[in-house]
């Protein structure tokens, strides 16, 4: 009767982290379809547009680490905001290598209309754990991951078609990184330097 017990409750608690997994794809989902419903954007592209306006002219460097992304994922998604006159790259009157990233008037007006970001409420909470915390989710994470034989799968922003990686890696067909051929060739490098789109 113990061990039917036992089995039961182990079984609630896989219920329970199921049930929970689905509430955060739901609530990551729902947003991501708002945004686009609202203001035709990926959930990326928003939470980059509410972030700058926040810092108002910055650095990519300064906005990856804000964003918790690679440099290389937040030009990508600058390139593409730029396209719709959303941002603007500035170069530096001081040192002409440095490029900074600022909303035009649409892409301001944009961030005051744009919903709660849940990837800010994520990184704004797990800021806040205790280490040992922190440390339990990331191994939780980890096992997940490994569960679902994901581990080789590249790290990409919710529902959109950016990846996380380094500037010198890219991407296979099966969603796999790998180094980007002659390493400091990497044609996102030289946007961040405002030549080419």
């Amino acid at each position: 009767m113990g061990a039917a017990k036992s089995s039961d409750e182990r079984k609630d608690e896989v219920d329970q982290v199921l049930d929970n997994l689905r509430r955060i794809v739901h609530m990551l989902y729902g947003h991501s379809r708002r945004v686009e419903r609202l203001a035709e954007l990926t959930s990326a592209q928003a939470w980059l547009i509410t972030t700058l306006s926040r810092m108002e002219t910055t650095k990519v460097s300064d906005l990856a680490r804000a964003m918790h992304l690679s440099p290389s994922a937040v030009i990508r998604i600058v390139s593409r905001l730029e396209a719709r006159g959303l941002v603007v790259r500035i170069r530096s009157s001081n040192d002409h290598g440095i490029i900074k990233v600022a909303l035009t008037h649409v892409g301001m007006k944009l961030a005051g209309i744009i919903p709660a970001i849940p990837q800010g409420l994520l990184l704004k909470g797990l800021s806040e754990l205790p280490p040992d915390r922190l440390r339990a989710v990331s191994e939780v994470l980890e096992s997940l991951v490994r569960i679902l034989g994901a581990r080789e799968l590249t790290p990409r922003l919710f529902f959109a078609p950016v990846a996380n990686l380094p500037a010198s890696d890219i991407v296979d067909r099966q969603g796999r990184s790998r180094p980007f051929p002659g390493g400091g060739h990497d044609p996102l490098k030289r946007l961040a330097h405002g030549s080419g789109r």
